[in-house]
């Protein structure tokens, strides 16, 4: 039961990621420039690592770092591949969210950022639950 829940949780944080990477797309104008211009990127790194999470809980955080950085490295570089048709995959609403539509080295950097903001965010979700879990177990002495 506590691995469904871990499951739940991980999607729920993956979706709440995606929302907020939409988000800086849709109000870029309001943002402060710098968040316009990096966090959606970021956000979409995270999100990956919560996906990571959510479908293989068993794997530790360390892995799920360098399994997101990696697909997301791995994306960027494909946008080097210009084939007719990926670059047809690319032009739709889905492919260019996902695909992106052009390799930016910057966005190697973004994407370490958005996995390491979402790893931490797990490792101090993680020692809050075993820092409550041992409150309640010294509770009971």
């Amino acid at each position: 039961m506590r691995s469904v829940r871990k499951r739940i949780l991980y999607l729920a944080l993956a979706a709440l990621f995606a929302a907020l990477g939409l988000g800086t797309r849709a109000y870029a104008g309001t943002l402060p420039k710098f968040i316009a211009d990096h966090a959606g990127d970021a956000l979409w790194a995270a999100m990956v690592y919560a996906g990571f999470r959510a479908l293989l809980a068993g794997r530790s955080r360390v892995w799920a770092f360098g399994a997101a950085l990696g697909f997301s490295f791995a994306i960027e570089f494909s946008q080097l591949y210009r084939a007719d048709w990926i670059n047809g995959a690319r032009e739709t609403a889905l492919g260019a969210l996902v695909l992106g539509k052009g390799f930016l080295a910057v966005d190697l950097a973004r994407y370490f950022v958005g996995c390491a903001f979402a790893f931490g965010i797990d490792a101090l979700s993680a020692q809050r639950g075993s820092d409550r879990r041992s409150q309640r177990g010294t509770e009971a002495d």
